[in-house]
């Protein structure tokens, strides 16, 4: 074989060794990196980001298992309010078609693109006694909670997914929305929805009636809600409203507020007196899950039992991901790491053909 003919074979092999020494070394060195910060205990809490406190200000909802009857009359407000079309499932269809493309009922049994806010139903056993665990039923209202420090507003790479800095509602802007549906795999309570069925689709979730507390009116399901099942208000005032629910004994009587509990939007509504015949769970949802949200839940019956997520952490997932990507790129640690990776495989190659 030529000199000519051996220096190519030779400078072909180097330099697909290069290459795939390269690939491997690169990851080596972004591992290594990555391992070198997340492995070091005493740097573990540099890791984790401060968790971002609700704004003074923050509005939400108060919701009360143990006064809903499940008329759903909040669930048709919703529609109302927002413009949105029924929502009949495949199930549904041959009871409820109606005439034409209209049905008869609108029968939403989840959260989806066409329903915000939805009332679903426990039961276990007989289901003789409401709020009762055993041999009972009970009722719970899903809809976005507006967390404290939500995932779907920390995924969002154009900022689609925003948290107001005064009321502290969770927005969507669709103008800005690309479609990627990152919030929707991020949300802990899986609020968001995509729209399939549309061409241009949107994320569609519960914006707590935001075009209605701009006229200084209620989110529809708090305006229309017979019991005060769902109470409206700045949500230290219902966490406050929420602790004397769950200190309350079976046998007192006691005044529920209704609408807004301070009695400002929508002005002052006639609360009522009633009896507590269930014993409530010291438990108040929301409160410290995933850094505390501002919609939040009392009731009767344990929350898992209504398929609420109870084995979540206390700090809102942000806290983790956002400090382990700050501290990577700070100072821009990983890049230059990986860039060094490379610089000493290239030195490295290129002294080896060198010899050769």
């Amino acid at each position: 074989m030529s000199k000519n003919m051996m220096s190519k074979s030779r400078t072909s092999v180097s330099r697909r060794g290069f290459l795939r020494n390269a690939v491997k070394g690169s990851a080596a060195a972004a591992a290594a990196a990555c391992t070198t910060v997340v492995a070091a205990p005493p740097e573990a809490n540099a890791l984790v980001r401060p968790p971002k406190p609700l704004p003074p200000d923050a509005v939400g909802l108060l919701y009360d298992s143990t006064l809903c009857i499940g008329c759903k009359a909040c669930v048709t407000a919703c529609k109302e309010v927002n413009h949105m079309p029924p929502d009949v499932g495949p199930a549904q269809q041959g009871w409820n078609a109606g005439g034409g493309d209209k049905p008869i009922y609108d029968s939403p049994v989840e959260l989806s693109a066409k329903t915000l806010n939805v009332i679903k139903a426990y039961s276990h056993g007989t289901g003789a006694t409401k709020d009762a665990a055993e041999n009972g039923f009970a009722f719970i209202k899903r809809q976005c909670l507006h967390c404290a420090d939500p995932s779907c507003v920390s995924v969002c790479p154009v900022s689609a997914m925003t948290k107001d800095a005064k009321t502290g509602i969770v927005n969507h802007d669709p103008s800005a929305c690309i479609g990627c549906r990152y919030c929707v795999l991020s949300c802990p309570f899986g609020v968001p929805k995509y729209d399939y069925n549309d061409a241009f689709g949107e994320i569609k979730k519960c914006q707590l009636c935001k075009q209605q507390l701009a006229k200084n009116e209620l989110p529809g399901c708090a305006d229309v809600c017979p019991t005060g099942a769902t109470l409206f208000g700045r949500t230290e005032d219902l966490k406050a409203e929420a602790k004397r629910r769950t200190a309350l004994k079976v046998g007192e009587y006691t005044h529920f507020p209704r609408g807004d509990i301070a009695g400002k939007v929508g002005g002052p509504r006639s609360g009522h007196e009633k009896l507590v015949e269930a014993a409530y769970q010291t438990h108040i949802y929301g409160e410290k899950e995933l850094g505390g949200t501002q919609c939040l839940a009392v009731s009767a019956v344990p929350f898992d039992k209504l398929n609420l997520p109870t084995n979540v952490p206390e700090n809102g997932y942000p806290t983790l991901s956002e400090g382990i990507q700050h501290t990577l790129y700070a100072g821009m640690i990983a890049p230059a790491t990986v860039f060094a990776g490379l610089a000493y495989l290239a030195h490295r190659n290129t002294k080896n053909h060198t010899d050769e």
